[in-house]
């Protein structure tokens, strides 16, 4: 099956939760959506929340939204997003040539948390990679983050690799 395939098919679907919906991020949602990445410790040293936002940030949701191998998805409460997600398909050839999903940038409103919104919002994109045909999801977490690894854990998810990063900028 072709990860690429399907790109207008509709994201927004019900979730468990009542009343959460996921869709795909709209440019209006953009501000919304630096917020919850800007709203714990790690987040606030590297996000910036001002009005207008960085152009930064809109050449990025633009690049985004335009390719076929990303999906930026909100979770909404009531029409209210509460949650994000960056969900990449990235071709291989190990594992006979087979997808993978990547998970990044994920975040939910402190003020809606331990309500069920992450783990449905992680079934919502393990199920999306499945449709895609991804034989594996993947994410990183830091190592500063241990109740978000335990999260992960909880959900299925299995430290088998050490992630190394280098940093490029000095941002």
């Amino acid at each position: 099956m072709d990860p690429t395939a399907g790109r207008g098919v509709a994201v927004e679907q019900p979730a468990l939760v009542s009343g959460l919906v996921f869709r795909r991020a709209e440019r209006d949602d953009l501000p919304t959506i630096v917020g919850l990445l800007a709203d714990d410790p790690l987040g606030s040293t590297r996000e910036r929340v001002e009005d207008p936002l960085p152009a930064g940030y809109v050449a990025a949701f633009e690049a985004i939204d335009a390719d076929p191998l990303n999906e930026l998805v909100v979770a909404c409460l009531d029409r209210r997003v509460v949650g994000v997600l960056q969900l990449t398909f990235i071709p291989g050839l190990t594992y006979q040539g087979g997808w993978r999903a990547l998970i990044e940038a994920v975040r939910v409103d402190a003020g809606v948390r331990s309500r069920g919104i992450g783990r449905a919002l992680f079934q919502w994109a393990i199920d999306r990679a499945r449709q895609r045909g991804c034989v594996l999801v993947q994410l990183t977490t830091n190592k500063a983050r241990p109740d978000a690894r335990r999260f992960y854990e909880r959900l299925g998810f299995v430290a088998s690799h050490e992630g190394m990063k280098l940093k490029l900028t000095g941002s």
